[in-house]
């Protein structure tokens, strides 16, 4: 007798087994309600609502003014393939881990895809009052630090055409103000760091530099995030200099690949 491509492990949790579920669907067919969703997996509206609001949590799904849900930028094809990505990360986790021996907060490697950031690598601070791991998950790319910092090097041509009106038609209140953005990158290019006071999540100061590839474009972005109530203005500079090291260890160790 064949041995089945897949076993259902002995020791299965429902609650991943449907997530998975749900997002496979969002990733192969598409849109999908609270209902049909709860038909799909024959479970109660309410545990299919709190499935899908978890997957929205995560970017593995949105929801559209109507209600209904669709797959979110993690299940959408990224800018970076896969193998570009899993190398970065796996270079970059050491030196992340060095940063947060250092400075004590949490570390984050994030690439651009478009108008969306997605952290491919992150190491959490020890501290019990931390920022979480962004590890997996995306965000629009002018509210995080690695985004702006890559956004800083495109040309003014590619930044009209990545925030144009046309691409932000359905969902014109995303679009960021364009001056006010434009005034943030040039301070971003003549500082040579980004600054992030709640820009993604209330309470949260972020600090990061870019990380360039061989080519010596920049690729990523490498960061620190701290509760705002941890921070220190009068460090900044030591901060700064402690990430621009480890970008260039990390820049050193990817060249070498």
């Amino acid at each position: 007798m064949d041995k089945p491509l897949k076993t259902r492990p002995p020791y299965a949790i429902t609650s991943v087994d449907h997530a998975l579920k749900l997002a496979a669907i969002l990733q192969l067919e598409g849109r999908l309600t609270v209902s049909e969703a709860a038909a799909r997996l024959d479970v109660a509206r309410s545990t299919a609502h709190r499935l899908l609001a978890m997957l929205v949590y995560r970017d593995f799904a949105v929801q559209d003014e109507d209600k209904v849900y669709r797959a979110g930028p993690v299940l959408e094809l990224a800018a970076h393939s896969r193998s570009t990505a899993s190398r970065l990360r796996q270079v970059a986790l050491p030196h992340l881990q060095r940063l947060v021996d250092l400075l004590g907060e949490s570390a984050n490697v994030a690439v651009r895809a478009g108008d969306t950031c997605r952290f491919i690598a992150s190491v959490e601070s020890p501290q019990s009052l931390k920022v979480g791991s962004r590890e997996g998950m995306v965000f629009p790319a002018h509210r995080t630090t690695a985004g702006l910092l890559l956004l800083a090097q495109i040309s003014e041509d590619e930044l009209a055409s990545i925030y144009s009106r046309e691409r932000y038609a359905d969902h014109l209140a995303d679009r960021p103000d364009m001056d006010a953005l434009r005034t943030e990158l040039e301070r971003v290019r003549r500082n040579g760091f980004a600054f992030n006071d709640g820009r993604s999540e209330r309470g949260v100061i972020a600090v990061g530099v870019p990380v360039r590839g061989a080519g010596g474009d920049v690729v990523a972005g490498m960061s620190i995030s701290m509760p705002s109530v941890r921070y220190d203005k009068e460090s900044l500079p030591s901060v700064v200099a402690t990430l621009m090291s480890g970008a260039a260890a990390l820049e050193r160790d990817l060249s070498q690949g």
